[in-house]
């Protein structure tokens, strides 16, 4: 497999299903396939990955503020939503993959523009169906709580490449 050059190109359905999730996780942590390019927009990225656990680092900045001048909640939605199915995804076996059905994002206190933050996920249920994951964002620097997170995720099929 060849290193990933660009945010451009998109990991083929046919490889993901042929590993299991944490094989795929551990290959775009490496740089070897590509992670979501979102993740680019939004200025995060994927800092660690075990199983049933997956931490993205990022700092949102000015483009990612509403209007108030804090950073929007889809920005922490965005991070948690990222963290929670990746978590969930570390426990996918070959062939199947998974989608989020739902979740939830507490907003504790706003995080300060520039500052780095963790957003940690950990899986709590993954069975044949479904997958139940919960997250935190936590300042890199401060330890503190910004927001947390809980998701429900779909677990199906992989679709065919």
């Amino acid at each position: 497999m060849k290193q990933v050059e660009t945010a451009h190109e998109l990991t083929d359905p046919a490889v993901m299903a042929g590993m299991t999730g944490l094989e795929f996780m551990r290959k775009v942590l490496d740089g070897i396939l590509a992670g979501a390019p979102i993740a680019r927009t939004l200025n995060f990225d994927l800092h660690a990955v075990s199983e049933g656990r997956v931490t993205f680092r990022g700092a949102p900045g000015f483009p990612h503020m509403n209007p108030m001048g804090t950073i929007h909640g889809g920005w922490y939605g965005a991070i948690l939503d990222s963290a929670m199915g990746c978590a969930v995804m570390t426990t996918l076996k070959k062939g199947t993959a998974y989608t989020t059905l739902e979740y939830k994002v507490n907003i504790v206190r706003p995080i300060p523009s520039g500052m780095e933050v963790d957003a940690t996920a950990e899986v709590s249920h993954a069975g044949r169906s479904t997958g139940v994951a919960a997250a935190e964002i936590r300042g890199v620097e401060d330890g503190r709580l910004y927001a947390t997170g809980s998701t429900t995720c779909i677990i199906m099929a992989a679709p065919p490449g």
